[in-house]
């Protein structure tokens, strides 16, 4: 097979190019929070939001209501809640969001014990599947990522002060707890629409992963954001034609593909030290 064939054959499916779409989207979505999660030393936070959503998600379940808007009802809330407690018990911020990452997931975990039946569309929501997007997943994708880069934009020197030199910030009447409070719900917004997109796995992967290895490379915010993005996106494309002709899982395929980017980003960056 020529490489031009390989590279057409898999876009004959509306399935792959909206998969493609989503990759894309997602990647740039994960960039524009994934480079402040990086810097803010909040890794761990990407794995626990995906978590935390869970009550709220089998809340919407129980009540034949919206996946999506319980979920994110219970990220704002869990957003929120570890603010408050990393801010009244002076624990670290990753005390802070074991404590209240846990708890929501025993939630949700007793809540759907409660529960009579399971059906595939809960599963579904939680496991993610690039190839089951839908074009109004795309839209919505497409609205959360302008949302997020235009908040993010406005406030971008105020979340730099506060997040790196927060004594500062509060002497020039920075509302520092606002800041951090609004940084937490954009991540779990971010982390909600990822999951339901593309799975736990691979959104904590766009979310971490290849900020990492941005930051191994980039100078500059901007650099580092636009890079991330870059890396996602092209970890992403070439993890679906990977799957695609391997017949391999496409999320864990690309997340394979972004853990081997950032690798390769590491001994560069050794090279150059």
């Amino acid at each position: 097979m020529d490489p031009l064939t390989w590279i057409q054959e898999p876009l004959q499916y509306d399935f792959f190019l909206r998969a493609l779409a989503a990759v894309v989207l997602v990647s740039v979505l994960c960039a524009l929070v994934g480079a402040w999660v990086v810097l803010r030393g909040l890794s761990y936070i990407g794995d626990a939001m995906s978590h935390a959503v869970f009550p709220g998600i089998v809340a919407a379940f129980l009540m034949k209501g919206n996946l999506l808007l319980g979920a994110l009802i219970a990220a704002v809330l869990t957003a929120l809640g570890i603010g408050a407690v990393g801010q009244r018990s002076g624990l670290k911020q990753d005390s802070a969001i074991g404590i209240v990452f846990v708890g929501m997931f025993a939630l949700g975990v007793v809540m759907l014990s409660r529960a009579s039946t399971f059906t595939t569309d809960l599963s579904n929501f939680l496991i993610g599947n690039p190839l089951g997007v839908t074009p109004a997943d795309l839209w919505g994708a497409l609205v959360v990522t302008v949302l997020v880069g235009a908040v993010l934009t406005a406030t971008q020197k105020e979340l730099l002060l506060a997040s790196f030199d927060p004594t500062e910030a509060r002497a020039t009447g920075l509302p520092v707890r606002l800041l951090e409070s609004l940084l937490l719900v954009l991540i779990g917004l971010v982390v909600v629409l990822t999951v339901q997109l593309v799975g736990t796995t691979l959104s904590v992967s766009l979310l971490i992963t290849s900020s990492a290895a941005a930051r191994l490379l980039a100078r500059s915010l901007q650099k580092m954001i636009a890079l991330a993005a870059l890396l996602g996106a092209l970890g992403g494309v070439a993890g679906l034609y990977l799957s695609y002709y391997l017949n391999t899982a496409p999320g864990a395929t690309i997340v394979l593909v972004n853990t081997a980017a950032f690798g390769l980003a590491l001994a560069l960056r050794r090279r150059d030290a």
